[in-house]
């Protein structure tokens, strides 16, 4: 069961997530939870109560599509994981260029010792460089991929979490709403059967009184005789 007036964060909502039931490429946990509401909202409000006739096929259907959806916090966190390690392998790769020109220059000029050295010394330096360049990217990957995964695991748990709550609010407004529906109709036999015994007792009433009057006029009858 549900409340019938939606609040304002919910209008927007609906707003932004019509009511087209087909969903865009982009998941959003948020969009869909608002679907869920929007679900709830638009369902049919019984007069003059506090009750809503909850549709349970597209309440599960709604938790069942988000729960299906969840994944793709983690295929995004895969994909910028895809991005970094491209990163590294070009920093990767423009090391080793580097050092393969400075290595092509380098026995270019064997004839000078000294110019090789240096080269030699320059070449080791650039290796260096990129390599703690590249360490430097790897682990910033790592830490964007696992700080990726637990908002991914956050997320998950929350909308769990939320999921439950709602279904359990769900489960019990409707066993509120049937158990007051059951109290009415329990009200309404018990008027109904009380007519039926004072129809039954006034019936009874009767007959005793016809029965009474009869007797009465056959004695009358005998003691004239």
């Amino acid at each position: 069961m549900a409340r019938r007036n939606a609040s304002p964060n919910a209008s927007l909502n609906r707003q932004s997530n019509g009511t087209n039931p087909h969903r865009e490429a982009d998941f959003d946990i948020q969009q869909e939870l608002a679907r869920l509401q929007e679900i709830i909202y638009e369902s049919f409000h019984i007069p003059v109560s506090r009750w809503t006739i909850i549709d349970e096929d597209k309440v599960l259907e709604q938790l069942e599509f988000i729960g299906t959806k969840i994944p793709e916090a983690i295929r995004k966190a895969l994909r910028v994981l895809e991005q970094e390690q491209e990163i590294l392998a070009n920093a990767e790769a423009y090391a080793q260029r580097i050092i393969q020109q400075a290595q092509h220059e380098a026995a270019e000029i064997l004839d000078e010792s000294g110019i090789i050295q240096q080269a030699q010394h320059e070449a080791e330096q650039i290796r260096q460089q990129v390599q703690s360049e590249c360490e430097a990217i790897q682990a910033q990957t790592m830490a964007e991929i696992e700080q990726q995964r637990q908002m991914a695991n956050g997320e998950m748990q929350q909308l769990y979490q939320k999921s439950v709550t709602e279904a359990q609010q769900i489960q019990e407004g409707a066993d509120e709403y049937a158990d007051a529906v059951l109290t009415r109709l329990e009200q309404e036999l018990g008027e109904m059967l009380g007519v039926v015994r004072n129809g039954r007792q006034q019936l009874y009433n009767h007959s005793a009184q016809r029965q009474t009057h009869t007797s009465g006029k056959q004695v009358s009858g005998g003691k004239k005789k």
